[in-house]
């Protein structure tokens, strides 16, 4: 073999080994800063409470500065199978309340990552009894002041808050993100905003609007599992336990809990909602509420029924890049900061 012939491979190897470790550099220096972003000033203690004799696991977040006592949002769910942080989702809402002053209860559903039970054997009322049991286990604590106690929660918790508000001193106030009034009109809402969004065939429209009045028909009918499937056929995308759910479920209305409500609430509305009429919701708070509970009404008007930024949720890469390098910028802007003000007003 040649000197040089030598020479240039051994060139070639030094640049290729350099190349290799710029990259493993890059990788490194990536996955650093990617720990480092979702690091939280946060003080998270694993808790267990009890709802009768169901045991729920979760996890109380404190700020930490301060010596407490702390007041305390206490998270409700929406639909799905969420567990304590709702895969870490939760996290930068929890440091902006600790940034307030307050700590972050909140705990994961039943059946969800090896828990006992079955979120979905849940109606409305179950939800609104463990809140309170949550609540009851929070007066345990001497680091929490229960005299500023108050519950987040979206989408379908929107059914849950306004009803252990109605009936549960301890809670001071109610942060409500993306809820609904109705869940048989938010359901057909849905369903239209969606088609439109595909930009639907009017043939299809109508043959979506038929299988979904048919749906609801057999839901008041309290019709069987086995009844909707033979009704629809292959149109009936409910398993068994999602479809025992929606029965136990589907008369939920937020109306005359709404009118109960005297604590002061924070209202907070994405602009390209398509599972919520916002516009209805804003409407029904202001008319329920009226003069006798306090409410501040935001949009957002790039955010999606997540408040996350409808450009960012609309594109697998941009989620997860965000999600892993800047996970606070996932929400639409000033979502983090108007509950963080709304807290320190209590």
């Amino acid at each position: 073999m040649k000197l040089g012939s030598v020479v240039r491979r051994h060139r070639g190897l030094t640049i290729g080994a350099a190349i290799v470790a710029l990259l493993l550099l890059v990788g490194l220096g990536a996955v650093v800063y990617a720990d480092r972003a979702n690091t939280y000033d946060l003080d998270e203690e694993r808790i267990s409470f009890r709802d009768g004799a169901q045991r729920l696991d979760g996890v109380l977040a404190k700020p930490t500065r301060g010596r407490g006592p702390y007041g305390l949002v206490v998270l409700v769910h929406g639909d799905g199978p969420k567990n304590t942080t709702n895969d870490g989702f939760y996290r930068p809402q929890m440091e902006a309340y600790a940034r307030a002053g307050y700590a972050t209860l909140s705990w994961t559903k039943p059946g969800v990552d090896g828990a006992p039970g079955n979120w979905l054997d849940q109606s409305m009322e179950d939800r609104a009894r463990e809140t309170e049991a949550a609540i009851a286990w929070s007066r345990s604590r001497p680091d929490v002041d229960h005299a500023r106690v108050g519950l987040w929660g979206a989408s379908q918790a929107g059914w849950v808050l306004p009803k252990v508000a109605a009936r549960t001193p301890d809670v001071r106030f109610l942060i409500a993100v993306s809820p609904a009034i109705n869940w048989l009109r938010q359901g057909r809402y849905n369903l239209l905003a969606e088609l439109r969004a595909e930009h639907a065939s009017a043939e299809r429209i109508e043959t979506e609007v038929r299988r979904s009045d048919e749906t609801r028909r057999l839901l008041q009918e309290g019709a069987s599992h086995e009844r909707y499937r033979a009704a629809l056929g292959d149109a009936a995308d409910m398993p068994a336990d999602r479809w025992a759910f929606a029965r136990r479920n589907f008369a939920a209305d937020a109306s005359a809990d709404l009118a109960g409500v005297r604590v002061p609430v924070l209202l907070m509305l994405a602009g390209h909602d398509v599972n919520v009429d916002v516009a209805e919701t804003e409407a029904e708070y202001r008319r329920l509420l009226g003069g006798r509970a306090e409410l501040t009404v935001r949009h957002y008007p790039g955010a999606a029924h997540s408040m996350v930024e409808k450009d960012i949720e609309d594109s697998r890469i941009d989620t997860w890049f965000t999600a892993v390098f800047a996970p606070r910028d996932l929400f639409a802007a000033g979502y983090l900061g108007d509950q963080r003000r709304f807290l320190a007003g209590r």
